[in-house]
């Protein structure tokens, strides 16, 4: 199967894509506190940018001739990204500490892309993977200094 280790990593990102889209919207339900002002209307953004890979990352796979995952059951079987019950009973740190936990995930997931697709020599791939896990490091330093923390980007 042509670009089969690629087409896999690309479904994997399908559900890790959709499952995180899910974990910054219940932030953006779920978060009070200092900052709200800021970072509720922030989260939106965030929602919109992972929804934007997670349709770049289907049509390519589509145009691999795969076929992405579609349904909410394909999607909790297949992600790597936890989920909880949502609560107000986490502060806002709180949740940016599992952001920052989850798009760490996301790059290593990315980072597998990149491995793959190299070895099996579809750069057009590679260089989508590599666009987004660029992106998702820089999201990733954003969500640490808010943190006061370094990125602790491997």
């Amino acid at each position: 199967m042509k670009y089969g280790k690629t087409k896999e990593v690309l479904n994997q990102l399908v559900a890790d894509l959709s499952q995180l889209a899910m974990v910054v919207h219940q932030t953006h339900w779920y978060m009070r506190g200092t900052n709200f002002l800021k970072l509720h209307p922030l989260m939106d953004e965030w929602m919109d940018d992972l929804n934007d890979q997670l349709d770049e990352i289907s049509e390519r796979l589509i145009t691999l001739d795969g076929s992405p995952y579609s349904t909410l059951t394909e999607m909790a079987e297949q992600t790597g990204i936890s989920d909880e019950k949502g609560s107000f009973a986490k502060t806002t740190p709180e949740r940016l500490a599992i952001l920052a936990k989850d798009y760490r995930y996301l790059a290593g997931v990315y980072q597998h892309g990149i491995e793959v697709s190299d070895v099996e020599k579809d750069f057009s791939t590679q260089d989508i993977f590599i666009g987004f896990k660029t992106a998702t490091e820089k999201r990733l330093w954003m969500i640490q200094a808010e943190l006061n923390s370094a990125p602790e980007i491997d």
